[in-house]
């Protein structure tokens, strides 16, 4: 396993803050890499943006004019057959709304940060490939987050994650 941190691209814009700083999140990121078996270099781009703009992008590219709390846009892969032996996988951009997440935080009886702890590893094992619109591949997802949230720094407030978060919105 490499011992390699990902490049990531933080952007966070003016009018938001995000309970979890930089490293934090470079902390969950290398996390779940590491653990996911992933040894090439990657980049991966973390957005933090406000309600209005999540919503233009669920509604742009997954038809949904509305809010949500994390949005992945895979481009690479890291086991992609056409990429080089150690060339850095451009493994794609999360993008995360913490007003929408403070809402959901409450919603859920979780703090602001081990909400957003979770939806980092949500929106990374998106990027890796997992997937959660087949009830057995939402099972094995959740199961997944769990593992790894239990390996994350954490205000002790997420005991199992809830399949219903993610699963039930995009049937509606």
């Amino acid at each position: 396993m490499s011992s390699e941190r990902a490049t990531i691209d933080f952007s966070v814009d003016d009018r938001v803050s995000c309970a979890l700083d930089a490293d934090e999140m470079q902390l969950i990121c290398d996390t779940v890499l590491a653990e996911e078996g992933v040894r090439r270099p990657c980049y991966i781009s973390v957005s933090i943006v406000d309600d209005e703009q999540i919503r233009e992008l669920n509604a742009q590219w997954r038809s949904q004019d509305r809010p949500t709390d994390v949005l992945s846009f895979e481009c690479e892969r890291p086991d992609d057959p056409g990429l080089a032996e150690g060339e850095p996988c451009e493994l794609g951009d999360i993008v995360l709304a913490p007003q929408y997440i403070a809402n959901q935080a409450k919603a859920f009886g979780t703090t602001e940060a081990d909400e957003t702890r979770l939806l980092l590893v949500h929106g990374l094992l998106h990027l890796l490939g997992y997937d959660h619109m087949e009830e057995s591949d939402a099972r094995a997802m959740e199961r997944r987050e769990d593992d790894l949230i239990r390996l994350l720094p954490s205000d002790h407030t997420l005991s199992s994650v809830v399949i219903t978060r993610h699963h039930e919105e995009d049937s509606t």
